[in-house]
């Protein structure tokens, strides 16, 4: 299955990241925002993002210049008409993703591929929404997109074994690692980690230690390059929430129940890096 075009359905960081994915391998991308203003966003992160490559040698001015091309950038839907492929990159609700996919079977040519960057929300329900159900999948990336290779590719009970390949394939054309999961909550990478975030917040919740002698631990004894009250400030407080209450809404199990002082955060709006306060103080630093 050949695939070409590429849509990007997005205006965050990691929409941006999947279009510098794809434009660096040579895909030819359209990009679709609600606004003119989310689409400025998204050319700005992807000139950042490029510029710091050509100041680390690993591409030059012509190939940015080249990349710089490949992109176009539209808030109509209908846009993506003729795209292989269209990942969606939207906010994590799953029925603005429900009505999402709804509009883009509508538009898109016969045969074309819609994925989700989701990291919990079921794919089936998402392909339920379309008359070409055998035809969606997940492919569910890592922030950062540049420099994190994973990309869970995502089964549900329907598609088709050949769109699953494709996907692989695409997958592997961007310079990044597959791994092929099924669809259920979490995956496989937060299905793991997240109980782990949790729990050490759980152990901070009990005074076992404090929050950079908690970091330093899992850095030190796991050789992890992050701690894990530090990894949830990054990952952003409330998506860390949301994330935890669907493993929990999924499996029951009550160590995805979110720990009472994540909530309260959430609730106060300290979310981490995002919001310059989280579990660590972002302001005062430059």
């Amino acid at each position: 299955m050949q695939l070409s075009r590429i849509g990007v359905v997005g205006g965050g960081t990691m929409a941006s990241g999947i279009v510098e994915a794809c434009i660096l391998a040579d895909y030819d991308v359209v990009v679709r925002t609600r606004s003119e203003a989310a689409s400025h966003s998204v050319k700005v992160a992807l000139e950042r993002h490029l510029r710091r490559r050509i100041a680390r040698s690993e591409i030059d001015d012509e190939r940015y210049e080249v990349a710089m091309s490949m992109v176009r950038y539209t808030t109509e839907i209908d846009d993506l008409y003729d795209r292989h492929l269209v990942i969606e990159s939207v906010v994590e609700d799953i029925e603005v993703k429900k009505h999402l996919f709804a509009q883009l079977d509508r538009v898109l040519i016969e045969g074309s591929m819609i994925a989700s960057n989701t990291s919990t929300l079921p794919i089936m329900a998402l392909a339920a929404t379309t008359t070409r159900p055998e035809r969606v999948l997940g492919l569910h990336f890592f922030n950062p997109v540049g420099s994190l290779r994973l990309v869970e590719v995502v089964r549900s009970l329907v598609v088709a074994p050949e769109v699953l390949e494709a996907g692989r394939h695409f997958v592997q054309t961007l310079g990044k690692e597959p791994v092929i999961v099924n669809d259920e909550a979490g995956f496989v990478v937060n299905a793991l980690l997240f109980p782990y975030l949790n729990t050490a917040v759980r152990l901070l919740e009990r005074g076992v230690a404090a929050k950079e002698d908690i970091d330093r631990a899992m850095m030190l004894g796991c050789n992890y390059p992050m701690g894990p009250l530090a990894l949830l400030d990054l990952v952003g407080l409330d998506v860390a929430v949301a994330i935890l209450e669907r493993l929990y809404e999924e499996t029951g199990d009550p160590a995805m129940l979110a720990a009472p002082t994540l909530r309260r955060m959430r609730e106060a709006g300290h979310l981490g890096r995002k919001t310059g306060r989280g579990f660590y103080d972002y302001q005062s630093k430059a």
